[in-house]
């Protein structure tokens, strides 16, 4: 009996293993189901199309001091640089959009991690040449900074990456800066492809480059320098008109040797490579493009006074602030000071009343983000605005500069294209009750919801969910201040299926 039980018993023993590897193997793929799943719904979420419709109607006058989220290119370049760097950066007051998280999310991906601990963000820099290669592709969302900035990054790390973006960013041309970085070293592998998604493929042999800016561009000049932090050798980038300088100017802070001289009327700004970046604790600043939108608010909603504390004031970037105030606004810079050699000041800004101006090209690059809002508010000036030097907008997250003029007649307001100008003609008001097509993009939506609040009749923008991709404190801001918004009665359709 005991030799059947033990024979009949083996049989049993095998049964009751095989029955367990059996529901481990069904528990495993169950478990593999249900994070794809997961995956499958995170992705939708991210990526499917919901639009967010919203109107602005006209507000009573605006009051308060706030304080808007910190500056988006200094974000980036927080990042980035911390990233290149020897030991821990510390930030304070980095804009948790998401652009920036993109970025932070890439230099993490490159084995430089980038996390948040209580109100500071803390990168764990690799040193020179110490960026490792990704385990998959890059996503940038829709951040053309962060994706230009990276390029500059990897052409000088020996590694392969793919780069990859939302439906806008890849309709954008990334020739401009290919160009110079292919002369460095960088290579395309995507041979003759100048959208996303590309793959490149750096090296650590870089070569240094003297290279002269066809247009003004803060993006290209910086993803050269960047990559002239790696070349053997100093690196030249000439430009004939003065761009945004967050790089130089952060790079000394992080101990690059970076210096700009003038000669024959244009700016060299030069990097020597092979230098090492230490760590550093940087508090960034106030974005003023985002104020900008709470300054063109309180211009033109009657009665208003407001302050806006800590906003930064670099001379590359207060070109809106002088042209308001050539149009008669009434804007303050109190408190001025300087901080991570970055000028801040305290904006107090009051009702007034506009009149048209001129605005010349070689401003553009001081306010080539805040145009749409400055059109979108000529309207209230009386006289003509005109802008030049506009060439700029037709390749940002849509065509500027068309959906700027389509928004303005679509309320009334007449506006023509004259090549790269925008003429604006004020009347003092603006009838407003129009639909204006946002084509995705985030500044063209928060420019018209800023002119609805002092129009005769609510102004509707199609979607809003990208505001989140540099602002996504926009709406709260403005209603503390004063602002009226509400959604819609009626579902509108989106810009990607429906004109105005």
């Amino acid at each position: 009996m005991a030799a059947r039980v033990a024979l009949t018993g083996l049989p049993a023993q095998g049964l009751y293993r095989q029955t367990r590897r059996s529901q481990r193997a069904t528990q495993a793929q169950a478990l593999r189901r249900d994070i794809a799943l997961t995956l499958f719904t995170e992705l939708a979420a991210v990526h499917s199309f919901q639009p967010k419709p919203l109107a602005a109607r006209r507000a009573s006058a605006l009051s308060g001091r706030v304080r808007v989220p910190g500056d988006k290119s200094i974000s980036h370049r927080a990042l980035i640089f911390g990233a290149l760097a020897t030991g821990t950066t510390r930030v304070r007051g980095l804009l948790e959009a998401e652009d920036v998280i993109n970025t932070a999310k890439a230099v993490t991906a490159l084995g430089a991690p980038a996390a948040k601990s209580g109100a500071e963000w803390h990168i764990k820099g690799r040193g020179p040449g110490g960026l490792t290669q990704p385990l998959a592709a890059l996503d940038f969302g829709n951040s053309g900074t962060g994706t230009r900035l990276m390029m500059g990054v990897v052409a000088g790390h020996a590694m392969t990456v793919t780069m990859i973006g939302d439906a806008s960013l890849s309709k954008r041309p990334m020739r401009r800066v290919l160009g110079p970085l292919k002369q460095m070293g960088l290579q395309v592998m995507d041979e003759g492809k100048e959208t996303l998604p590309l793959t490149l493929r750096g090296t650590g042999d870089l070569l240094p480059v003297t290279y002269t800016l066809p247009v003004p561009s803060a993006q290209v000049k910086s993803a050269i320098l960047i990559a002239g932090l790696h070349a053997a050798g100093e690196t030249t980038v000439i430009e004939a008109e003065a761009t945004r300088d967050h790089t130089e100017r952060m790079l000394r802070f992080f101990g690059a040797d970076v210096s700009a001289r003038q000669q024959d009327g244009n700016t060299h700004i030069t990097v020597c490579g092979g230098g090492e970046l230490t760590g550093r604790d940087i508090v960034v600043p106030g974005d003023p493009s985002s104020a900008a939108f709470l300054v063109a608010a309180a211009l033109i909603v009657p009665g208003s006074d407001i302050t806006i504390e800590g906003v930064l004031v670099n001379t590359t970037r207060i070109g809106l602030y002088t042209t308001l105030r050539e149009m008669g606004g009434a804007i303050e810079f109190l408190n001025t000071r300087e901080d991570g050699g970055e000028a801040i000041a305290d904006l107090r800004v009051r009702s007034s009343d506009l009149k048209g101006v001129h605005v010349p090209a070689a401003r553009a690059p001081s306010m080539i983000d805040e145009y749409p809002v400055l059109a979108a508010i000529a309207g209230f000036a009386r006289g003509d605005t005109r802008m030049d030097g506009l060439a700029e907008l037709k390749v940002k997250e849509s065509d500027r500069l068309a959906a700027t003029a389509d928004g303005l007649l679509a309320n009334g307001v007449s506006a023509r294209v004259e090549g790269d100008s925008l003429i604006v003609m004020g009347t003092g008001s603006v009838k407003g009750g129009g639909l204006v097509a946002t084509h995705l993009d985030h500044r063209i939506a928060m420019a018209f919801l800023t002119a609805g609040l002092a129009s005769e009749q609510p102004i509707i923008v199609d979607d809003t969910s990208m505001v989140a991709t540099s602002f996504p404190e926009f709406r709260g801001l403005m209603e503390r201040l004063g602002a009226a918004y509400q959604e819609p009665a009626s579902a509108v359709p989106s810009s990607e299926h429906k004109q105005p």
